[in-house]
């Protein structure tokens, strides 16, 4: 005899989830990307910090008129591959608070 409580239940028939139209697609490609250059920018004044410990002399860079500028393009890219490999989860919570106000979660 077989167990009634081990019957399956029929498959149901689920209707396809709609697919995003292509406008959609591209506004959330927007979104993700501002979220990205937010979160570097973000980070770009958190590492700016960093050098707030380091001397102005003949310390890091050796000093001269263009050390400000070397730093600031320096920090620059340190955030933007900071983001590129993952970041720090900033552009996510971004993304999404932006997608829920533009109604697309």
């Amino acid at each position: 005899m077989a167990d009634p409580t081990l019957a399956v239940a029929p498959p149901t028939l689920l209707a396809p989830a709609p697919q995003p139209s292509a406008a959609e697609l591209a506004k959330r490609g927007k979104i993700q990307a501002t979220a990205r250059d937010f979160e570097a920018q973000f980070l770009g004044v958190m590492l700016q910090q960093m050098w707030q410990g380091v001397g102005d002399g003949a310390g890091l860079f050796g000093g001269g008129p263009g050390e400000a500028m070397f730093k600031s393009f320096l920090t620059d890219a340190m955030a933007k591959q900071i983001t590129k490999a993952g970041g720090i989860g900033v552009a996510d919570a971004v993304s999404r608070e932006m997608l829920k106000m533009q109604g697309l979660t």
